[in-house]
């Protein structure tokens, strides 16, 4: 949970707040944390406050988006930073096509899983 660059800033539409969250998923924002604490989720800090902040890509329909924790753990695997991770998913992959974030909303975890096991190798 680090503060984030103007470059991350810009791939990355919209934000979500703790609380925000917590509402969204109908849990506790204590819960949230645990969730960003056990890698689930990422949380930057954002803003004048400093306030942790998830992009709002990663909540979709009341949860989190299907296979984003699988891909955070291979990116995480591969020596990603949380700054990292969220500029890999955001930047657009004309092989997808479109972003990794988008891919993972859209139901396509399978093609973003295997573009991020590629980066070990």
């Amino acid at each position: 949970m680090t503060e984030i660059d103007v470059k991350i800033d810009a791939l990355v539409p919209a934000w979500l707040n703790l609380p925000d969250i917590g509402e969204m998923l109908g849990i506790e924002v204590t819960r949230v944390r645990q969730l960003v604490k056990e890698g689930q989720l990422i949380a930057v800090r954002r803003g004048e406050n400093r306030v942790l902040m998830v992009p709002a890509a990663f909540i979709s329909e009341g949860k989190v988006v299907k296979g984003l924790a699988g891909t955070l753990t291979l990116l995480r695997d591969d020596g990603f930073s949380d700054e990292e991770m969220i500029e890999w998913l955001f930047t657009p992959d004309p092989t997808l096509p479109g972003t990794p974030a988008e891919a993972l909303s859209e139901n396509r975890g399978t093609e973003v899983k295997r573009r991020a096991q590629a980066l070990a190798v």
